[in-house]
């Protein structure tokens, strides 16, 4: 299984539209998909998917510069939402060849329709060319925004979401170990047992709280108000990381980010906000942001981690009004 940083083909983009929950404020989330399809577009190939897929092409062709928008390609397929990171597919490498994976997408737990998601990824099998090589696993149920993989043999994940009995009915952390390392060709699962945002309703998914990065580096979701609600649980987070050791036996290198202040949705409801969502690209890292002092220092500490990456924001304040941001809304191809 490779990194996400290593060289991608492609990038999958889900357009929002009115038969997704972006109904109520869709002008300002396409606003949002504009600014991530032009960055994306800038740097390699982009595929728009879903129901608005062809709207997306006709809206975006003015706003882009000609040679980016020729890497656009739009193909419309029936999508409940947006959230491709946990529907698309996952990639391994057999003897050099990229393999597709489709496991089953069962709405976070069961919590949201996911019927038109979970078939995404056939769509794009059986009328596209996009994967040569494809694999659909529907007998596990697994959402990309659960893994992370270093591209040397270890995949880091959270208990709270694959031991969670919403999902393959609870398998203990043994059996889910095996399953991993069956798919995904690596030696060895990191498990966080501490993994909670108010508002995250993937059962901690853990691209919201902590991604690897080249050169054995680990950035992660810090938190310095010990008023917080979430302060006790992102500092148990941060010893368990504290304590992951390469396959080498060799500390990671650590970089802490800073956590957005607090932002409410109009039922006064806390939401998710994050700086470890973010999605690398070829030459780049989107990084969401909140308009908030704490993004400067969110900025600088991404620049340690991906110091030849251009770092471009991505206001995320609209995405996270359904819990999710950048990284939730993409998945990379190879």
């Amino acid at each position: 299984m490779p990194a996400e940083w290593e060289k991608q083909s492609a990038v999958l983009l889900s357009w929002p539209h009115a038969g997704t929950d972006w109904a109520y404020m869709l002008e300002e989330i396409e606003e949002v998909f504009v600014e991530m399809a032009k960055a994306i577009a800038h740097y390699e190939n982009l595929i728009i998917t879903g129901e608005a897929a062809e709207h997306a092409a006709e809206l975006l062709k003015p706003l882009m510069p000609p040679e980016d928008y020729n890497r656009i390609t739009a193909f419309k397929c029936p999508n409940n939402d947006t959230w491709i990171r946990d529907y698309g597919p996952l990639t391994v490498f057999i003897e050099n060849e990229p393999l597709a994976i489709s496991n089953r997408f069962n709405g976070w737990g069961g919590k949201f329709e996911a019927s038109k998601d979970n078939n995404v990824c056939h769509e794009l099998f059986t009328k596209t060319d996009l994967f040569p090589h494809y694999e659909e696993h529907p007998d596990f149920e697994l959402e990309g925004g659960s893994l992370e993989c270093d591209g040397k043999g270890t995949i880091f994940t959270t208990a709270s979401c694959l031991l969670n009995a919403n999902r393959n009915g609870g398998l203990s952390q043994e059996e889910a170990e095996s399953r991993l390392k069956q798919l995904f060709n690596v030696e060895r699962v990191l498990w966080l047992f501490h993994s909670f945002l108010v508002g995250d309703d993937t059962d901690g998914h853990i691209d919201m709280l902590m991604r690897i990065c080249p050169d054995d580096t680990i950035v992660y979701q810090g938190c310095d108000d010990t008023e917080d609600e979430q302060y006790e649980e992102l500092l148990a987070m941060q010893h368990e990381i504290e304590a992951f050791r390469t396959l080498e036996g060799k500390e990671y290198r650590l970089l802490r980010l800073p956590l957005p202040k607090a932002i409410f949705d109009e039922d006064g409801e806390r939401l998710p906000a994050s700086y470890a969502n973010f999605l690398v690209i070829n030459g780049a890292v989107l990084l969401p942001v909140y308009q908030q002092p704490s993004d400067d220092e969110a900025i600088k500490i991404l620049a340690q981690a991906y110091p030849n990456h251009k770092i471009i924001p991505i206001f995320s304040v609209p995405l996270i009004k359904q819990h999710g941001a950048v990284h939730c809304s993409t998945m990379q191809l190879y």
